[in-house]
């Protein structure tokens, strides 16, 4: 069992006690331990001794210059001092004013080539190689044979058509091949175009820019979402499409009124409304007034201000009526969802049975499969090809059924 010995040795100061400890540690397997700890020292004297210094009295004995030097001595990290006070460049010349960019660029290239150059201390000679010239070594024995045994055997007709091809023609047939690499971006194009290859490019062709071409500005919306809402309100048959983007003066009380409004429509089936600046709020009005509505069929709400929650509630209420076959929420405020939220838009939209495309930003590859394969179900069953009975009896080895066969059959009850 080891034992231990420790020993101390106390040094008594006026203003510091310093002490030493030597600790000794010896076990079966006669191994010695020593830890010695010493006082902190600072050039070549204890720290101690600098406590009852009078700091002030030490700087009244300093030189202008000498203090200059010290307030030099600054930490460049320090974030608590200005850039200017962190550097130990000072600029003794007066300020000449605001910059003047241009004046400041003139000044540097005048400096620059009123600058000698600094002599030479070799002068140049033409034609006069000076040091050992770099020779590439040898090619490998190897691939200079490999090279050589490299040759393609094209027959008589094709060595013949690509020797009497042009150069245009030879540009064309790389392009088709996929060589892109060899040629430029406008001679690929005007290859798989087939509108002639530009005149004067060749293999060495540079590509030019073009000139964008110029389109006329996208006209405003026009619609008047006050008459907007009051046709919906009175349930107008006519109206049966309404488009209200990029229209973002729409308050918050015309949009309760849309939606209020849009419960007890039954005519409506396509509603837009892209950048409008729709909230949570008006969100969640739309979202009780989908709950409500049985005719609407195509609804866009993207490009606005609406939360990844709020978007979960929107794909909720569309399995009250089961009427809504296009949905697009997409580019919102927030890009990315989550996992929890994506899982949570995936199992509703598993249970809607009428929805058939749906515009959402999914990151993960499971949630965009399993939406993609339950949409692709919904067209499938919405199909009419679908619809028709399938004569069963002409694929397998039955005797033809007596009873009529149904005129219509559901997805889950096919074979």
């Amino acid at each position: 069992m080891a034992e231990t010995y420790e020993e101390y040795e106390e040094t008594h100061h006026v203003t510091r006690k310093s002490v030493t400890t030597f600790k000794i540690e010896e076990t079966s397997s006669s191994t010695t331990t020593k830890t010695i700890t010493t006082p902190a020292k600072l050039y070549g004297k204890d720290v101690g001794a600098y406590d009852d210094i009078d700091v002030d009295e030490l700087l009244a004995q300093l030189s202008p210059e000498e203090i200059t030097m010290l307030a030099k001595e600054v930490d460049p990290d320090d974030s608590f001092l200005p850039p200017s006070q962190r550097t130990n460049y000072e600029c003794d010349k007066a300020p000449t004013g605001p910059l003047d960019r241009k004046k400041l660029i003139d000044h540097i290239n005048k400096q620059a080539l009123e600058t000698p150059d600094r002599p030479e201390l070799e002068p140049f000679v033409p034609g006069v190689v000076r040091g050992k010239k770099w020779i590439p070594p040898p090619q490998a024995a190897k691939l200079q044979a490999a090279d050589e045994q490299i040759a393609i055997d094209l027959g008589d007709e094709y060595e013949q058509a690509l020797s009497d091809a042009t150069q245009e023609e030879i540009i064309d047939l790389a392009a088709i091949l996929g060589f892109h690499s060899m040629m430029n971006q406008d001679q690929y194009h005007a290859s798989l175009l087939n509108k002639g290859q530009p005149v004067g490019l060749g293999w060495d062709g540079i590509t030019k820019s073009a000139i964008p071409k110029i389109f006329p500005a996208e006209a405003p919306n026009t619609t008047d979402p006050e008459e907007t809402i009051q046709r919906i309100k009175s349930d107008d048959s006519k109206l049966v499409e309404v488009n209200l983007n990029n229209i973002k003066t729409i308050s918050d009380e015309q949009f309760d009124k849309l939606f209020e409004a849009l419960k007890s429509n039954t005519h409506l089936e396509v509603l837009s409304l892209t950048n409008v600046g729709l909230t949570d709020r008006t969100a969640l009005m739309l979202a009780a007034a989908l709950e409500q509505n049985h005719a609407l069929r195509v609804l866009n709400v993207e490009t606005n201000f609406i939360s990844p929650t709020v978007i979960v509630t929107l794909v909720k209420s569309l399995l009250t009526q089961m009427t809504i076959e296009e949905f697009r929420a997409s580019n919102q405020r927030s890009q990315v969802f989550g996992n929890k939220i994506e899982m949570e838009i995936t199992e509703l939209v598993e249970k809607n049975t009428t929805l058939l495309r749906l515009g959402l930003h999914l990151e993960f590859n499971d949630a965009r499969h399993r939406v993609a394969a339950h949409l692709q179900r919904n067209i499938d069953r919405n199909d009419p090809e679908h619809c028709h009975p399938i004569p069963y009896y002409r694929f397998l080895h039955v005797p033809i059924p007596t009873e009529p066969v149904p005129t219509k059959r559901t997805w889950e009850e096919l074979p």
